[in-house]
């Protein structure tokens, strides 16, 4: 793919390191110039006192310009992650209770479209059996739209802070997200953690799969009423989405799976880790023997080389000289031209031949009869 500037040309491929390395110093850039705090500290100490490595890279998309935006969205689509943050406006909104809540009922899905970096709150009531029995709340989108599901908590001024969120991801024809507030611990996998260094190198990609796979901070609610939403963070259109609440009262099997299920994502998760080690050191001497191989056959090639031209010294006859690829081409180029000379003359010949047979005819002419 080629992006043309004003100010000059860049080459981009997909999934492409360098998009990321750009991308990446571009946003961290971004977030030092946008936050007062680390902008003081850049201008005290530099980048030394900020620094990019343990710096977690989020765009607040709804602060971005339309040129911003598109370029963010290109990156994107280059297969650079970028982790987004929910605007501003809206939980600043939220903790000022300037917001509107709509009740939803449980095993009824509600199916409805939000704005781009715009949210739609819900609340939902559970009883104290409810509670007990464990509640999940799932959202989807058929159009495979990138929204959040946020949870909020209530303030004693009855503004609400956020709690937990959760980013969609693409899972078979659709892009879905969930909580699950099951009475036991419950894991989230966070893909954006390492994603950046993951991009660069496939190898990461694969061991550190599973860095972001980390407990739930709630695994339970109280009875009473609760307060969820659908953040749209698509970078240009509006996502359409389904909310659903359910009681876990009648997944008992579902959630035993999903325990023993996690329970096995972290044992698999300390095997990778005690693998890359063992990997690591494989590749190593691997790459190493590879690079032996090479310059080993490199010098057995210059050895025989050189015996051969000591064998072909051995000899007492006059060198034989070899005409050159130039003299021959215009030998080769001489003949072919005086060729088509040869042909030249034959054809005028013939011609001239044909001309004079023409003019030889002996026409008999009756002057008596007229023309």
């Amino acid at each position: 793919m080629l992006i043309l500037c004003y100010s000059g040309t860049i080459l981009i491929r997909w999934n492409d390191p360098v998009a990321a390395d750009m991308f990446k110093e571009v946003t961290f850039s971004y977030n030092i110039l946008s936050d007062p705090d680390k902008r003081r500290q850049y201008d005290t100490a530099g980048f030394e006192a900020v620094e990019s490595d343990n710096q977690e890279l989020e765009l607040d998309l709804s602060s971005l310009g339309a040129v911003n935006t598109m370029f963010a969205a290109l990156f994107s689509k280059l297969g650079v992650p970028i982790k987004t943050t929910v605007s501003a406006t809206v939980l600043e909104e939220a903790l000022n209770g300037m917001i509107t809540i709509r009740p939803l009922l449980l095993e009824q899905p509600v199916s409805r479209k939000v704005e781009k970096q715009c949210a739609h709150f819900y609340s939902v009531t559970i009883t104290d059996a409810e509670a007990r029995d464990g509640f999940v709340c799932r959202v989807q989108s058929s159009d495979k739209s990138k929204f959040k599901l946020l949870y909020f908590d209530q303030e004693e001024n009855g503004g609400l802070s956020l709690a937990l969120q959760e980013d969609s991801a693409k899972t078979g024809k659709v892009t879905s997200a969930g909580m699950y507030f099951l009475g036991f611990p419950v894991y989230r996998l966070d893909q954006t953690v390492n994603s950046v260094a993951a991009a660069k190198d496939p190898d990461t990609a694969f061991f550190k799969k599973l860095d972001g796979f980390q407990p739930c901070e709630i695994t339970e609610l109280k009875p009473g009423t609760h307060v969820f939403a659908v953040y749209g963070d698509n970078f240009f259109k509006s996502v359409s989405y389904t909310i659903e609440a359910i009681c876990a009262a009648p997944f008992l099997e579902e959630k035993e799976n999903l325990r023993a299920v996690e329970a096995e994502i972290l044992s698999k998760r300390v095997e990778l880790s005690k693998f890359e080690t063992e990997y690591r050191e494989v590749l190593a001497q691997f790459t190493e023997m590879t690079s032996r191989y090479a310059k080993e056959m490199q010098e057995i090639d210059e050895l025989l080389k050189q015996r051969n031209e000591i064998h072909a010294s051995y000899t007492t006859a006059p060198p034989i000289k070899r005409s050159s690829s130039r003299s021959r081409s215009k030998g080769a180029s001489k003949e072919v031209k005086e060729d088509g000379e040869v042909r030249e003359r034959k054809h005028a010949m013939r011609d001239r031949t044909k001309k004079k047979k023409w003019y030889n005819i002996h026409l008999k002419v009756d002057k008596r009869k007229p023309c």
